[in-house]
């Protein structure tokens, strides 16, 4: 039973597409005016060529291509990257190459997916102390490995 879809405004000539029944994300595509090339341990910022509104409440993530990390390397460097409801611009993508060959974006590339996710605004409480735990300030591979 499929339930009722986010309705996600769009303009732009790239509309993202979900490549299967149940994927989570949809891709983006690179709208490039002509091929360009991250070089090893570089990175670029990649044009998406569309624009969304997304509803109140919502919030979109840009998250890497598992295939492009396997096959070349390539990352979001600020993943996940977070869009707001109430921003307008263009949708970009900053990709990041971990590998050490020059990666080529081509116009219609698949470069990067996007995610929708609920939004829970915090209300911050100024206490003089936390509850305390077993854990405390225990982080950072505290638990070993």
């Amino acid at each position: 039973m499929e339930g009722k879809r986010l309705r996600v405004k769009i303009k732009g000539d790239f509309v993202p597409k979900y490549q299967s029944v149940h994927a989570a994300g949809c891709d983006l595509y690179a709208a490039v005016k002509k091929e360009m090339i991250i070089r090893p341990h570089d990175f670029s910022m990649i044009p998406t060529g569309i624009r969304v509104e997304i509803p109140k409440g919502y919030e979109a993530q840009v998250r890497p291509r598992s295939g492009l990390a396997k096959d070349y390397g390539i990352g979001v460097l600020n993943s996940p990257g977070t869009i707001d409801a109430d921003y307008r611009g263009e949708i970009k993508v900053i990709l990041f190459n971990y590998g050490d060959k020059p990666f080529k974006v081509k116009k219609r590339d698949r470069i990067a997916q996007l995610v929708f996710n609920k939004v829970e605004r915090a209300q911050f409480v100024r206490v003089k102390r936390l509850n305390s735990t077993k854990r405390q300030g225990g982080g950072l591979g505290h638990t070993g490995r």
